[in-house]
């Protein structure tokens, strides 16, 4: 019994002649009779009746039809849900990140994402921690996670898409604003700072910089995110040591000064596999990607 018996035998039962799937399908009426025939031989029961002006199904036929009938409907939808899959036309991406991120890294890229693949559900969840996105990419809860890049992870992999420059933001009225550009040693000298938060990995790869150019900063203020950190900076608040990100030259009231002694922000995706991502999955990050090499797209 094959998965053609069975389409053939549903066909036979709907039109009622064997000459008339024979027609639809090009064949033999002969070819189509050995479909049925061959069914017949495995159920050990007749499927058609044949009468004057074609054939149709017994009692036992109608049970099959039956039953074929809805596995083929789900065989087939099931068969188009792969080739959208394939194609990356449907399914869904769960990434790991929070606004900060999709304000400044991605905006772009989901719009021009969910214009080419208007089938595809996205979900943004935030983590708490980049071992927290670990656990959630080994487990196969997410998809990607956007993570500042660290040390190796056993069982994950990390792509490199970014590399941020330290900025200094402070208030467009405070003295340093008007600067070109900033020492590292001038921050460490008296100068109190927001703080990033102190688990997260940018924070220390901050001052493992810090600590290469034998300098410290010092503290007066704690906030849970970059996007904080500025808002205290415009307000006059204090001044914070941020990554340089998407669309903050322009913000008003806030001056953004390179501090170019810092090494650099790696940042980028986590994947448990890059080869066993999703089509929509790999989609999603190469369109992030694309939009982080020609920013202003």
């Amino acid at each position: 019994m094959t998965l053609d018996d069975l389409r053939v035998f549903v066909a036979v039962c709907r039109a009622g002649s064997l000459s008339a799937v024979a027609r639809e399908l090009g064949c033999t009426q002969s070819a189509v009779s050995q479909h049925v025939k061959r069914l017949e031989r495995e159920t050990g029961v007749a499927l058609v009746e044949r009468q004057p002006r074609g054939v149709v199904p017994t009692a036992a036929g109608r049970v099959l039809e039956a039953a074929a009938s809805e596995g083929i409907s789900g065989l087939d939808l099931a068969v188009r849900q792969l080739r959208d899959l394939v194609d990356g036309a449907s399914g869904f991406v769960r990434v790991a990140t929070g606004a900060t991120t999709v304000r400044h890294f991605m905006g772009d890229a989901v719009v021009e994402f969910r214009r080419r693949h208007p089938r595809v559900n996205l979900e943004f969840r935030t983590v708490s921690s980049g071992r927290g996105s670990f656990d959630a990419l080994a487990d196969g809860t997410l998809d990607l996670a956007w993570i500042t890049l660290g040390p190796p992870v056993r069982g994950i992999e990390q792509r490199a898409v970014a590399e941020l420059p330290w900025v200094l933001a402070v208030r467009a009225d405070d003295p340093l604003a008007g600067r070109e550009r900033l020492g590292v040693e001038e921050l460490a000298d008296g100068v109190r700072l927001i703080r990033l938060p102190p688990n997260s990995a940018s924070a220390a790869q901050l001052d493992a910089s810090c600590a290469e150019l034998g300098v410290r900063f010092i503290y007066d203020t704690n906030v849970a995110d970059w996007d904080t950190a500025l808002l205290l900076a415009e307000l006059g608040v204090g001044r914070a040591v941020v990554p340089e990100l998407s669309g903050l030259a322009t913000t008003a009231g806030l001056r953004l000064v390179p501090l170019p002694g810092l090494r650099a922000l790696p940042v980028g995706w986590a994947v448990r596999r890059w080869d066993a991502l999703s089509p929509p999955a790999r989609a999603f990050a190469d369109t992030v990607e694309r939009f982080r090499r020609t920013p202003g797209r």
